[in-house]
């Protein structure tokens, strides 16, 4: 039996614990209720306003009388019943944003077991998750040894470019010298994030004059030179180990099917585990764009001089990993190996990216239960196993911040 497992046994033991993890099971239904109507509140990126609002009401409900939203939107609260306030705190986290845009119809059905709803598990999953630990937490006042600060942030999804997480662990923000950080993050009892996959996102656009596709025929078409550029992209050998990917993921351009387009563009997501794979990926997609334009008939001669080129950097979500023999990677294996279930170290891209490559120990986990069809509308929750999820969350981080001797407690 390793050491965390033998902790893990004493955690168990302390009333107060056992009180939480019962908690935790007779809420169960007020927890898939707030999963539901958070869910029910439109986030789409950048629109996470009205969710986060909801998400202090419910934090303050359950105790956490401090929760605010801070200058970009995400949702902060302090648990340190027990703690000394000035220690360096574990955060927990979850995110406000979904992947759908702005429009998307929110509406839930029931199909036996299933929950069905767009954004139902990621991250309305997570979220009810958030609240339902600060919650138990609070109802049973288990006093930690050092501070919890629970956030809800904006900006996980897409083109929000995490941005809700840059703003915790960025200069000055309240994460920044955190001992650890854990993001709740959908469905699942069993899986562990501890490698982030790094992704750097281009905007490649192009100019030329434009004119009539026929009397202006022979002058820079921005899509010919793109297309161009694209074939010689795709051609650009990629790292299996680590894996390394590159994808051409939108285009357009151009006013009319008569014209020929004065602007082009495409956007070009790169990913990979690796950072330097990752910058070597940019550098060969950089490359590729500049022999387009020095070698293309369409670029050189009397055009030549009117081609007009600029690369955009719409996203960038670090590499990273944590290891594996870390405190609280080894505290959220053996609190799943001590609920009967089998952890598995993944790779994924969420939250964690960025405190990663900061060096904090960061991890993230799903919140228990079963589901399919992320970032459809047709995504599922079935609550199988989901107080599981709470319950091993709740371990972790206690396992990571210890519990503090309450007040009038013998030694030992």
């Amino acid at each position: 039996m390793g050491p965390q497992s033998f902790l893990l046994q004493r955690l168990r033991r302390l009333p107060f614990v056992e009180a939480a993890l019962q908690h935790v099971l007779e809420s169960d239904s007020r927890t898939l209720e707030d999963q539901v109507s958070l869910t029910l509140i439109p986030a789409p990126p950048f629109g996470e306003d009205h969710r986060a609002r909801r998400v202090v009401e419910l934090l303050v409900e359950a105790g956490l009388e401090d929760a605010v939203m801070d200058s970009v939107g995400n949702v902060l609260a302090r648990y340190e019943l027990g703690a000394d306030p000035a220690e360096p705190p574990l955060v927990v986290s979850a995110h406000l944003d979904t992947a759908f845009p702005p429009g998307t119809p929110v509406t839930l059905r029931r199909e036996g077991t299933r929950l069905r709803a767009p954004g139902i598990a990621d991250d309305g999953r997570g979220l009810a998750a958030l609240v339902a630990l600060a919650r138990t937490l609070r109802v049973a006042e288990v006093p930690v040894g050092a501070p919890i600060l629970f956030v809800a942030t904006v900006g996980e999804e897409g083109e929000g470019d995490l941005r809700g997480v840059k703003q915790i662990f960025g200069e000055g923000g309240p994460g920044r010298h955190a001992r650890g950080f854990i993001s709740l993050d959908g469905a699942g009892i069993e899986g562990v994030v501890v490698r982030a996959v790094g992704s750097r996102r281009l905007r490649i656009v192009v100019s030329g004059p434009g004119g009539h596709s026929w009397s202006d025929f022979g002058v820079l078409n921005p899509i010919h030179l793109l297309g161009e550029m694209v074939a010689r992209i795709i051609r650009i050998p990629l790292s299996g180990i680590p894996r390394t990917t590159c994808t051409v993921a939108r285009w357009g351009g151009g006013t009319g099917i008569n014209a020929i387009p004065e602007e082009a563009w495409v956007e070009v997501d790169l990913r990979s585990e690796d950072p330097r794979a990752l910058a070597e990926l940019e550098s060969g997609v950089r490359e590729a764009l500049q022999r387009t334009l020095e070698t293309s008939e369409a670029a050189v001669g009397s055009a030549r001089g009117e081609v007009r080129m600029k690369i955009v950097v719409i996203g960038d979500r670090p590499a990273g990993s944590t290891d594996p023999d870390s405190p609280l990677v080894r505290a959220v294996l053996a609190a799943t190996r001590g609920l009967g279930r089998t952890p598995t170290l993944m790779a994924a891209s969420t939250d964690a990216n960025f405190p990663m490559s900061l060096g904090i120990p960061s991890l993230t986990i799903g919140a228990g239960g079963l589901a399919g069809g992320a970032h459809t509308l047709d995504e599922w929750y079935d609550n199988t196993g989901g107080p599981v999820g709470i319950q091993r969350a709740l371990l972790t981080l206690l396992l990571a911040v210890g519990v503090a001797r309450p007040a009038g407690a013998p030694g030992d």
